[in-house]
């Protein structure tokens, strides 16, 4: 041995590396490291403290409408042209999105929406059982509620028009309760005055608080070993030897890397050879303070596109659309439009106590991408969960987990990357 090779130190080459920390890169995390991997976690920030943390709070076991589909292609112009439409595109970014969007109409014409419907039905068929395993398991149980999910349709015409909607989750054995304006107001008295129709979703499950749900999930994947790295993932190149990640103070080399980046994880697809057609959904929320709760359970008014979901100490107003990349600033007229459209139900509702925008990963057939790349059986995707990565973190994790043991019983086919 020469002198320069025995000062060289060994390469250490990690089993398995997750890029993002997000629910989904937390939930493949646990449910590695629980049979026996060695897994490193990377991501720049807290984990779970993007969407993960922001959304609406809800299980939605019920949601396999995919966000295209005829009722809003019908509607696209109008959505599009209005500013204050719960569908919103930022004009700035039209050319940067026009690929994306004529992908999403393809995706909205009767045919692929009843395929993408199917495809999203058969993930959330095992959702609930998933969670209440993870949950079980890291000790979520007093951070779950099981109140159901309402929508509330405040218009007779909208009522009518979601007929197709209910439809097809019946096809698909979703469990589903057309509710007269009496049997809301005995659900959510605070509603009564509105005499809404409703349809009630009453296995749907939601957090008390998603941001300490994910602290817990954390916790629980560091206490198990996972090796949590805060660093910035830029570089990824994959040879025959398995999968080198570089970035600011970061060099890692490993056999296997999910990518579980969420909205950032289009460019790392890229970098292995795939190209992706991910875009990002911008997401807003603003919360209230509430002493007691406004509400029993989350409750969708459809025609404004939002969820007022009832948290620790505080009413949070989440939801809409916004198509206009990660680059830009916050839109002030989203928040206000999340400010109107709650103050219509509570107007006594103080200043909020915070807001905040964040990125959901879209794809245009709202289903997401679990899978191997094309490029590299090294590389594993897990990503562009849309509205959904809530509610299919722990099952996304069984897949991901099957495919590192050579597992696959075909069941993430529908989801693969080559779809493109």
């Amino acid at each position: 041995m020469t002198p320069a090779s025995a000062s060289k130190p060994a390469t250490k080459i990690f089993e398995i590396a997750i890029v993002g920390a997000g629910v989904v890169g937390l939930a493949t995390a646990l449910r590695l490291v629980g049979e026996g991997r060695e897994v490193m976690l990377i991501d720049p920030n807290e984990p779970g403290s993007g969407a993960s943390f922001g959304n609406a709070g809800t299980i939605a076991e019920y949601a396999c409408m995919p966000v295209g589909n005829p009722g809003v292609l019908r509607a696209l112009p109008k959505l599009l042209l209005d500013p204050d439409s719960p569908f919103a595109l930022r004009w700035a970014a039209l050319f940067q999105l026009a690929p994306w969007l004529i992908r999403f109409i393809r995706q909205s014409l009767p045919a692929p929406t009843r395929a993408n419907a199917l495809a999203l039905a058969g993930l959330l068929a095992e959702a609930l059982p998933a969670w209440e395993e993870m949950a079980e398991e890291v000790g979520l149980a007093d951070l779950l509620r099981r109140n159901g999910c309402l929508y509330i349709y405040r218009r007779e015409g909208d009522f009518a028009a979601a007929a197709g909607g209910w439809a097809m989750r019946a096809k698909f054995g979703v469990h589903q309760e057309a509710l007269t304006a009496e049997q809301v107001s005995s659900l959510e008295p605070r509603l009564a005055e509105f005499q809404p129709q409703g349809l009630l979703f009453p296995d749907s499950i939601n957090v008390s608080d998603p941001k300490a749900v994910m602290q817990r999930l954390a916790a629980a994947a560091v206490a198990r070993g996972v090796k949590l790295v805060r660093a910035n993932v830029t570089g990824l190149t994959a040879d025959g030897g398995g999968v080198r990640l570089s970035g600011a103070g970061l060099g890692v080399t490993a056999r296997t890397v999910v990518i579980a980046a969420g909205a950032r994880s289009k460019a790392l697809s890229a970098q292995v050879g795939d190209r992706i057609p991910l875009d990002t959904e911008r997401g807003y929320h603003l919360e209230f303070p509430a002493a007691a709760p406004l509400l029993n359970r989350p409750v969708c008014p459809v025609d404004l596109g939002f969820y007022m979901t009832p948290l620790e100490g505080r009413l949070r107003v989440a939801g809409t659309v916004e198509l206009g990349g990660l680059a830009a600033p916050s839109n002030p007229r989203r928040l206000a439009l999340l400010d109107r459209g709650v103050r219509q139900f509570f107007p006594d509702l103080g200043q909020p106590s915070s807001q905040w925008l964040g990125f959901r990963p879209s794809l245009p057939d709202s289903r997401p991408v679990i899978g191997p790349s094309t490029k590299s059986p090294h590389v594993i995707y897990a990503f562009g969960h849309g509205h959904l990565g809530l509610t299919l973190a722990p099952i996304t994790a069984r897949l991901v987990a099957d495919l590192v043991a050579g597992r696959d019983t075909g069941r993430a086919e529908l989801f693969a990357a080559d779809r493109f």
